[in-house]
């Protein structure tokens, strides 16, 4: 462990700065995501290897299902050990070993010689998900600014697209390739991307945030060269001293110790207990909303509804993933400008719709209705990717405390795959009972979503991390509790208003000094011709 901590401890390349260095680190973000999405998706095309069966000794449907499911059991397990080890290893060190153990069950899986090496190997790769999905997006939001720390994140998720999609394309490339070539080769190839995270973590800084929490008494400077760097401006430059200074008040207000599992469902002044419900309760809702039937299902329906041929269902099934991935790129543009809060109301209210028109097109048993129910497909994806992909993982290492940070989000993305695995357990069943009605309880499911998030919600973009802290103080609430009018808007807890108005402030507060900047330069400009 010493070594190990001698190896990654260091600053990393000093020759990185400013948007090279937080694009370096957002790359690694990434392929923690990629890996993600590639082991979501190529168990589709393995399942139906005729080698890949014979070598697990013909398992029966119920068997490859646990088999596939054994991966989100690992995932919910890594994302748990991670929020006992996030803090102690740091953001970086706890991305690296999910990296790892990726890059060990990948290897395992490509290589096993039976059913029993198989499931472990599933097992362990899920561990290592679990534990790079828990932490990038808390690196990625602790490294951001402020104004861009959402589309950072989304470069994320759509990276996570991309990895979905190249799974589909490798199974549909290694379909015509007969032998164990055609499943062993692609569950190695995740390996490649383990390497990279492997390879370059190392070399580059943990976060500013975590070195003045655990290591500000050691080495105060530290947090403060790293946050100098990241912005690409001196550490005597006034608004990286003020950022910093936020930092530390911050970890002033909390204890130096690490934050203790209690802490959780503990106010300690800033509602941490409330954030944690929070943080929790919008991953666990992402999976109620109905994606992974959509995705995970939705060969069948080309097969069953549109009669195609398995060839041509999983090759549509490639062309939805490309546009998953352009859809998603919406969402790096909006998703800043727009906000959070109004993506998920929104997006939300689009999808309930359209599960609604999906039931409809499905229960005509048409053609023309199947063709409908496809086509809906694409735009259930489009709302998804626009309001509850990336935005549900950045919102909680954006809502929840310092203290807290690591093992809340390490808690939140367990709870996200605690409710992927129930949706792919029910599914099935759901479908085979009650057939195009079953679509009608996710409808329900998400337009629940939006009432959820309109009452209970703050918006969290545009704002600082150590600003949302200010949202939950009680001074704040009361004020605003006073002042609050009509009968809907007394319906939501009042640390809504708060955040709203705290959001207002701020981009009130950036466009004065965007407008003092333009002054200052036009005066440097006016000075420069004088002297001309």
């Amino acid at each position: 462990m010493t070594a190990m901590n001698r190896y990654l401890g260091g600053d990393g390349i000093q020759a990185l700065r400013g948007p090279w260095l937080v694009g370096a680190i957002t790359s690694v973000c990434s392929a923690g995501f990629l890996l993600f999405g590639y082991d979501q998706g190529v168990m589709s095309g393995v399942v139906i290897s005729s080698s890949w069966l014979e070598a697990m000794d013909h398992p029966s449907d119920l068997v490859i299902g646990t088999i596939t499911a054994l991966y989100d059991v690992g995932a919910i397990a890594g994302a748990i050990f991670a929020a006992f080890t996030a803090d102690s290893l740091g953001r970086k060190r706890t991305l690296w070993l999910g990296a790892l153990i990726v890059a060990c069950g990948g290897l395992l899986m490509g290589l096993s010689p039976n059913r029993a090496s198989f499931m472990a190997a599933r097992l362990v790769v899920g561990v290592g998900i679990g534990y790079a999905t828990s932490v990038t997006p808390v690196y990625q939001s602790e490294i951001s600014a402020h104004a861009q720390r959402g589309w950072q994140v989304c470069c994320q998720l759509t990276t996570m697209l991309v990895g979905l999609a190249l799974a589909y394309w490798i199974n549909y490339g290694f379909y015509f390739h007969p032998g164990e070539a055609q499943w062993r080769v692609p569950l190695v190839f995740q390996c490649v991307f383990a390497a990279y995270i492997l390879g370059v973590v190392p070399l580059l800084p943990d976060t500013p945030r975590w070195l003045a929490h655990y290591h500000g008494e050691k080495a105060p400077e530290r947090g403060l060269a790293v946050l100098a760097r990241l912005r690409g401006r001196s550490e005597e430059d006034e608004g990286v001293r003020r950022e910093m200074a936020e930092i530390r008040a911050a970890v002033a207000r909390e204890s130096k110790e690490e934050g203790s599992w209690g802490d959780l469902f503990r106010s300690n002044g800033v509602s941490a207990d409330k954030r944690f419900y929070l943080a929790v309760g919008i991953q666990f809702m992402q999976q109620m909303s109905g994606i992974n039937i959509v995705t995970y299902y939705s060969t069948i329906l080309f097969i069953a509804n549109l009669g195609m041929s398995q060839e041509s269902a999983l090759l549509l099934g490639c062309f939805t993933q490309l546009w998953y991935i352009l859809a998603s790129l919406v969402t790096w543009y909006t998703i800043d400008r727009v906000g959070r809060r109004k993506l998920f109301i929104t997006m939300a209210l689009g999808m309930g719709v359209v599960l609604i028109g999906e039931a409809l097109a499905i229960s005509a048993g048409t053609r023309n209705g199947a063709i409908l129910a496809v086509g809906l497909i694409f735009l259930f994806e489009a709302f998804f990717s626009w309001g509850w992909m990336a935005c549900v993982w950045i919102y909680p290492p954006e809502i929840l405390p310092l203290r807290i940070r690591a093992k809340g989000s390490a808690l939140a993305t367990a709870a996200d795959f605690l409710g992927n695995w129930i949706v792919v357990e029910v599914t099935p069943v759901g479908i085979a009972k009650m057939g195009w009605k079953f679509y009608l309880i996710w409808a329900a499911f998400n337009l629940a979503n939006a009432v959820i998030v309109w009452m209970f919600y703050p918006e969290t973009g545009g704002l600082m991390l150590e600003a949302v802290d200010h949202v939950f103080t009680k001074e704040l609430e009361a004020d605003t509790a006073a002042s609050s009018t009509g009968v809907l808007r007394r319906l939501q807890w009042s640390r809504v208003r708060v955040a709203a108005r705290a959001v207002e402030e701020s981009k009130a507060r950036s466009r004065r000094r965007g407008e003092a900047e333009d002054e200052s330069e036009r005066g440097l400009l006016e000075n420069d011709e004088h002297r001309d």
